[in-house]
């Protein structure tokens, strides 16, 4: 898929709008990109939150959200020696949900995901990559996006996110079912989940 029509997309889902930032704007930011194969629009945080981002998501007509027990979202950052450019939109190549990963652990992952010469997706890179390509959400095919991490004082908050669909049970409510879902899963927990993976390129 070509960037201008990654950018099509992302214009159609509402990024600008969400940035604050005119759809000139926007091109402006992806215009001094190189395209390729393989690549996916990524939008910084400083541009649009994860937060900001999950609420353009659509499935089956149903509208993205974030869990209620997730109200610090927005404080996950890279980690894990995973570098993001400094630039408002920016590459990443060769994404996947990193399915072969299922039942493992996020902290079991990362070091075979670096092992391999890959990086983990951040939130925000995982909901960039399905506002263009929306058919990558499935059900029961969870992806943990372990490259964003709370710090605490002393390492990291144990908690990594997710995008899923929910189910609609419990606080998502049941109109909710169906609907895209950001939450989180336990670092050192094994889940039966992907773990999104890609490769960060420089603008």
């Amino acid at each position: 898929m070509s960037l201008l029509h990654q950018l099509d997309l992302l214009l159609a889902a509402g990024v600008a709008e969400a940035a604050a930032v005119s759809a000139d704007e926007l091109r402006g930011y992806a215009a001094v990109l190189p395209d390729g194969p393989d690549v996916v629009l990524a939008v910084h945080p400083r541009l649009a939150s994860a937060r900001a981002l999950a609420a353009l998501l659509r499935h089956d007509g149903r509208t993205g959200f974030v869990v209620s027990d997730m109200t610090d979202l927005d404080e996950f950052v890279p980690t894990g020696g995973v570098c993001i450019p400094d630039a408002p939109l920016y590459l990443v190549h060769d994404v996947d949900r990193g399915d072969d990963m299922r039942n493992w652990s996020p902290d079991e992952s990362l070091p075979a995901l670096q092992q391999r010469g890959r990086t983990p997706l951040t939130i925000n890179e995982g909901i960039s990559w399905l506002l263009q390509e929306p058919k990558q959400l499935e059900p029961n095919h969870c992806f943990m996006t372990i490259a964003s991490r709370k710090p605490k004082p002393r390492g990291l908050d144990a908690r990594t996110p997710a995008i899923w669909i929910s189910g609609g049970t419990g606080r998502d409510g049941t109109d909710r079912r169906g609907a895209p879902k950001v939450g989180w899963c336990w670092a050192g927990n094994r889940h039966l989940a992907g773990h999104g993976l890609g490769i960060t390129a420089q603008p």
